[in-house]
């Protein structure tokens, strides 16, 4: 079991991995907020493997995009710990019910957690973090957001109007993927027989 657990593991964090590098800017949000769907792999190990599998690919996709990043490994923290918060909560929830409405009322429930919690971590980590980087200060952060929204005038308002609508936005796609596709990944992959390993 070790052994398949593994394995499993580590294809869906490989493919994680791929899928984070093809990544697209949403209209009407900030540039540097891109949506890539490698949370959705992500989210398969969390039903299939049980929440640790979930945040064990997290890590990997993430520690892999290092090689290639171009955000002073910010935008790596960042997509960790919300991914993390995301498939973390709705796999705790799933594991106590595998059906299809609990599925979707763990993924709302991971949508949510995450968004409130990308709250937090941007104001008081992410984006000092970042602005500290990049020699910048918070405003000129603001003003790069005001290309894509003129509403967004302060950090406030960049959390309102662009980073939590992104969470929301990236976290519903991902979970309408999940929810249209699992059943015949399950199947494909034999994951219902799998069971959480720690």
């Amino acid at each position: 079991m070790k052994v398949k657990y593994l394995t499993r593991v580590a294809i869906l964090a490989a493919i994680a991995s791929i899928l984070m590098y093809l990544e697209f800017p949403i209209p009407f949000l900030p540039p540097f907020l891109k949506i890539d769907l490698s949370d959705f792999p992500a989210l398969v190990a969390t039903f299939s493997l049980g929440p640790i599998a979930g945040i064990i690919v997290e890590l990997i996709k993430n520690l892999v995009h290092l090689v290639a990043s171009s955000s002073a490994f910010v935008g790596e923290l960042a997509n960790f710990i919300i991914g993390a918060s995301f498939v973390g909560t709705a796999g705790l929830i799933y594991k106590f019910k595998k059906t299809k409405t609990n599925a979707a009322i763990a993924m709302t429930s991971g949508v949510i957690v995450m968004s409130v919690i990308a709250v937090f971590v941007n104001i008081y980590i992410l984006i000092p973090l970042y602005a500290r980087a990049f020699g910048m200060d918070i405003n000129a952060i603001v003003a790069m957001s005001q290309s894509a929204n003129k509403n967004i005038v302060d950090l406030k308002t960049l959390i309102i109007l662009g980073i939590t609508p992104f969470n929301i936005i990236k976290g519903t796609l991902i979970s309408v993927i999940t929810l249209l596709s699992y059943k015949k990944l399950s199947g494909y992959f034999h994951f219902k027989k799998s069971k959480e390993q720690s």
